[in-house]
C-alpha cells in the first residue's frame, strides 16, 4: 500500500485541535477524538506531535498569536491618540466580546497557563505583544492598565446576565489614559 502525501496533515491536526477545543474543552478532547475528526489516521498523531500537552501548546500559540495579530492591527490602524481609544474600545465591544469561540478558548488557555508555565509562556508572549501594540500611543503604565481592562470587561461582558453599555467601556478607557 502507498503512503498517501498530505503536505497538510499537521497543520490540519492543529487546526482540527483549536475547533475541538472551542466545542468540547480541553477536557474534552484526546487524540484518537481529534485523529477522527481531521480525518487522519491515529498513529498521524504520535507521528506529528509526542503527545497532547505539544498539540495543545501548539494549537494554543497558533490562536494566540491569531488574536494578536488581530489587535496588532487594530492599533496600528490608529493614527491619534483619540483612534487608539477608540480602537481599544472597538476590540472590548466588537472584537473580543462578540466571539464566544474565542473566549472560550481564551479561558481554557487561561486555566492550563494558571496550572503549567508551559502555557503561561504563551500567555505572556500574548501580554508582550498587545502591550507593545498599546504603546504605540500610550506609555507603558497606561498600556499595562489598559490591557487588563480589555481582559476583564471581555470576561465581564460575556459572563454578566445585564446587558453591557458601552459607554461603561469608553468612560474607564476615558479614566485610565486620563489618570496617566
Amino acid at each position: 500500500m502507498a503512503r498517501r502525501f498530505d503536505p497538510t496533515r499537521r497543520d490540519r491536526i492543529v487546526d482540527v485541535t483549536i475547533e475541538a477545543v472551542a466545542e468540547l474543552g480541553v477536557a474534552g478532547i484526546s487524540a484518537r477524538r481529534i485523529a477522527a475528526r481531521a480525518d487522519v489516521p491515529l498513529g498521524s498523531m504520535t507521528y506529528h506531535f509526542t503527545d497532547m500537552d505539544e498539540l495543545l501548546h501548539e494549537a494554543f500559540t497558533r490562536f494566540s498569536l491569531s488574536v494578536a495579530t488581530r489587535f496588532e492591527a487594530r492599533l496600528v490602524a490608529a493614527t491619534t491618540v483619540d483612534e487608539a481609544k477608540q480602537a481599544v474600545a472597538t476590540l472590548v465591544l466588537d472584537d473580543l466580546a462578540q466571539s464566544p469561540r474565542e473566549l472560550v478558548l481564551t479561558h481554557e488557555l487561561y486555566t492550563l497557563a494558571a496550572r503549567d508555565a508551559r502555557y503561561r509562556s504563551i500567555t505572556r508572549e500574548w501580554m508582550r505583544r498587545s502591550r507593545s501594540a498599546l504603546e504605540r500611543h500610550f506609555s507603558p503604565d497606561v498600556s499595562r492598565q489598559l490591557d487588563a481592562l480589555i481582559e476583564g470587561l471581555t470576561i465581564h461582558q460575556a459572563l454578566d446576565t445585564e446587558p453591557h453599555d458601552p459607554r461603561v467601556t469608553v468612560s474607564a478607557i476615558d479614566a485610565i489614559c486620563r489618570g496617566a
